[in-house]
């Protein structure tokens, strides 16, 4: 790879927006169950923990899933696709108290096979989780969530998935580069 001439002086970024730099994962669509009911919610804040199915999810009381999720400890998490993208920024504009979300928008609820909570069929992969741990949930607002089985769309009609970069726009994937051959000291992760 070539060096540029000369390497630009780094330019001061504001510090309540610098989540945005690693905030790089997969917008994510939450499903719960409570009450009989299920809802939807979108999330963008989330950390992978490890090459095990866990991952941490931040989501407060101000959010309807919140109640569902403290009370059942599961929910599933959705990758949805790229032509799902203006659909999920609608699913979380507005409340599952007041919105059946999975008929409101067109998606399709299926039955999951560990937990309560339903996969949406449209999204590329689906996975039921458990809460293992709440302990920040108090004061982050941070749940370390386990998954205890993963479903993916054989055919989705957009493989590809979105990330949130802040200020209201998003990062479609685009090309896929293959250096599985490459990987020879991570070949247990491939």
């Amino acid at each position: 790879m070539k060096k540029p001439a000369t390497t630009p002086e780094p330019v001061e970024f504001p510090l309540h927006r610098a989540f945005t730099f690693v905030e790089s994962g997969p917008v994510l669509l939450i499903s719960t169950r409570r009450n009989g009911r299920d809802n939807l919610m979108t999330l963008s804040c989330s950390a992978s923990m490890g090459f095990e199915p866990t991952l941490g999810i931040c989501l407060g009381p101000w959010n309807h899933s919140y109640a569902a999720l403290v009370e059942s400890d599961e929910c599933v998490v959705a990758i949805p696709p790229a032509n799902l993208l203006h659909t999920v920024v609608a699913i979380g504009n507005c409340s599952g108290a007041d919105v059946d979300k999975f008929s409101e928008f067109g998606l399709t609820p299926r039955p999951a096979g560990s937990v309560d909570a339903s996969l949406v069929a449209e999204c590329l992969y689906n996975l039921e989780c458990r809460v293992v741990n709440r302990d920040l949930a108090n004061r982050y607002n941070f749940f370390v969530l386990e998954g205890v089985k993963a479903w993916r769309n054989p055919s989705p009609v957009d493989p590809r998935s979105f990330h949130a970069v802040g200020n209201g726009t998003f990062i479609i994937d685009g090309e896929t580069v293959d250096l599985r051959d490459e990987m020879v000291k991570w070949q247990h992760c491939i």
